[in-house]
């Protein structure tokens, strides 16, 4: 037993340290965004889906306004879902400065509400790019002309931009930092690598014309999530050689980490559940990949109380994991201006087993809580 568990752990810690080094390969072959155009000509539609958010829409609404861009090329859309609160009322209160509502108002219970409120946006926007961010981001004033400055350079189908943690007030949420910089450099990465899996709603843009041809959300609107990463999957089928990621510290889009256990929890389940519509079974195979690698580790530990030679193969692993993510995640933090952050790695490298353990399989399972939801 001792052999065959060793052999596993091990081959698969192998497959861990290539497939982190292939991703680092990804972010460097990269190339920084230099620069940005003095006079774009595209025009672009800035959607967001908005629900219960009047306490910090405004902010976002003004990031928008106050954008270095032409104003005739630039049309802000936001549509609010069936908000409780005065999200509507703050919109509309911006109608004088180009903010256009839409207030959904369906008979029948939906699912997919967000895909639902991005779909009506398309619908009424005119903009040749479409960039959808979220009603709780906040972004620099150079963020849509260094976009449109990617898009007008490289003619891409769909950009997927950074999207980064900050103000964060506790550990638990500069740990949040650090492994959503992880998750975002992995979706640059996989861009980098020709092999798109993954990016972030939240500073997502792509053509209006290409949304419309491959029929929107039609064959994932079933599913609460994945306006973002399974649509990215529906553009990287059609255009293969037409996805970028624009790797530039003005592209950014800055959002909050969650402050509960709770909130987190809810938040990578509903990522994960995106899992199960993967129609790539390469990306599948890797996620299984890493979960059982976590699992492996974790059962080292355990038998270490019985036999200590799987508590020194699950260090000596652990050691393997950390280093093999302090490699991926310095030039990645040095991106983000967060090198600072490095400093709490053995401690997410920990925790991360724990993590990925519980939610490759509650993401997978079930129902969960979406603003103040239970979907699926």
């Amino acid at each position: 037993m001792v052999v065959i568990v060793s052999v596993f752990t091990i081959l698969l810690a192998l497959v861990y340290v290539v497939v982190v080094l292939f991703f680092r390969r990804g972010w460097k072959r990269i190339s920084p965004v230099a620069g940005f155009p003095a006079n774009p000509h595209t025009k672009v539609s800035v959607l967001i889906a908005a629900r219960n958010e009047e306490a910090i829409i405004a902010e976002t609404i003004e990031d928008i306004l106050k954008q270095d861009y032409p104003k005739h090329l630039l049309e802000l859309i936001i549509v609010d879902d069936h908000s409780t609160d005065k999200t509507a009322e703050v919109v509309a209160s911006y109608a004088g400065q180009g903010a256009q509502l839409i207030r959904l108002n369906e008979n029948q219970a939906l699912n997919s509400y967000k895909k639902k409120a991005i779909t009506e946006a398309i619908n009424k926007a005119t903009g040749e790019l479409v960039i959808t961010t979220d009603a709780d981001c906040r972004m620099g004033n150079k963020w849509l002309r260094t976009i449109v400055g990617f898009y007008e350079a490289t003619d891409s189908k769909l950009i997927s931009s950074p999207v980064l943690y900050f103000k964060e007030k506790s550990l638990f949420e500069r740990l949040q930092t650090l492994e959503f910089l992880y998750l975002i450099g992995l979706g640059a990465s996989s861009i980098g690598n020709k092999m798109p899996s993954t990016c972030n709603g939240a500073n997502l843009a792509y053509r209006r014309d290409v949304f419309f041809e491959l029929k929107g959300f039609k064959g994932i609107d079933d599913l609460a999530s994945g306006d973002d990463e399974l649509f990215l999957h529906k553009v990287a089928s059609a255009y293969p050689n037409s996805i970028g990621f624009c790797k530039s510290e003005d592209a950014v889009v800055y959002t909050y980490a969650k402050s509960t256990l709770k909130e987190f929890i809810r938040q990578r389940k509903r990522w994960a559940s995106k899992s199960t519509r993967y129609k790539d079974k390469k990306i599948v195979v890797l996620g299984v990949a890493i979960w059982a690698f976590n699992v492996m580790i974790f059962a080292n530990v355990i038998l270490g109380f019985f036999n200590p030679q799987f508590l020194l193969l699950a260090g000596l692993v652990l050691l393997l994991k950390a280093t093999v993510e302090l490699i991926f995640l310095v030039p990645l933090t040095r991106f983000a201006r967060r090198s600072g952050l490095i400093a709490i790695l053995p401690v997410l490298t920990l925790l991360h087993i724990l993590y990925i353990i519980y939610i490759g399989v509650a993401g997978n399972s079930g129902k969960y809580v979406w603003k103040e939801r239970l979907v699926r």
